[in-house]
């Protein structure tokens, strides 16, 4: 099966800072791929350019098998890239229902499958995204990405700052999204165990470059590798 999301010798940055000196990494349908990495060890910038808000030197990217790489971020978004950044990014002026139905795009996720999905997001679709509690909003913004109906669904610490309730909601949620098929994720974690269950593969970052690609069962069996490239030896991954 040819991936979904295809990434050949990608060269990226800001300003005249290369940070990501030659990544290439391919994504097929329904994997979730967890990021992990020590601070500025590129995962955000990686993320940031798939999305298209860095500078590219060089390098292709693909989704679903259409080059994206001269794309404006809202092109990007329209051919199938869903991105919760760690900002949220909500539109904290519309309610819940129109910061969904705004960026709507046709497919299987509707308003309301995501609603089946957040029984909260339901309760509270009139209220105003300032309105949100940190996890709602959280939910809210993976909610909004999904209605895009992207085939590739990036996030960026979905699950830093939350309380451990709503964090194990959220990755029950996104376990769902990954089982429906038609998409693949790469979510960036800071806590490596949070996210081992979750993730079917682990790549680790070290100054931009892919140090680690390994499924994430032998990442699980093998701690030193995290203790190696992350400095922990297994509670979190700072």
């Amino acid at each position: 099966m040819p991936d979904l999301l295809r990434i050949e010798g990608l060269r990226a940055g800001y300003g005249e800072a290369l940070v990501l000196p030659k990544l290439s990494l391919g994504l097929a349908e329904s994997q979730v791929l967890a990021l992990l990495g020590r601070n500025g060890a590129g995962k955000t910038t990686l993320i940031n350019s798939i999305v298209g808000n860095t500078r590219r030197f060089g390098g292709t990217i693909a989704v679903g098998g259409l080059d994206v790489t001269h794309m404006r971020p809202d092109q990007r978004a329209r051919a199938g890239i869903g991105w919760v950044p760690q900002e949220r990014n909500i539109f904290r002026s519309l309610t819940v229902e129109e910061n969904m139905t705004a960026v709507a795009q046709p497919g299987p996720w509707t308003v309301a499958k995501v609603y089946e999905m957040f029984p909260r997001l339901k309760e509270r679709r009139s209220n105003f995204g300032n309105q949100l509690s940190g996890g709602e909003q959280q939910m809210l913004a993976i909610g909004r990405a999904l209605t895009l109906n992207p085939k590739v669904l990036l996030l960026d610490e979905p699950t830093e700052g939350l309380a451990p309730i709503i964090v194990e909601e959220l990755l029950a949620a996104l376990g769902t999204i990954t089982r429906a098929g038609g998409t693949c994720s790469i979510i960036v974690e800071q806590n490596a165990q949070k996210i081992l269950g979750l993730a079917d593969r682990v790549v680790i970052l070290e100054r931009g470059a892919i140090v680690h690609d390994a499924a994430s069962a032998a990442l699980k069996s093998d701690p030193a590798v995290l203790e190696r490239y992350l400095g922990v030896s297994g509670a979190a991954a700072h």
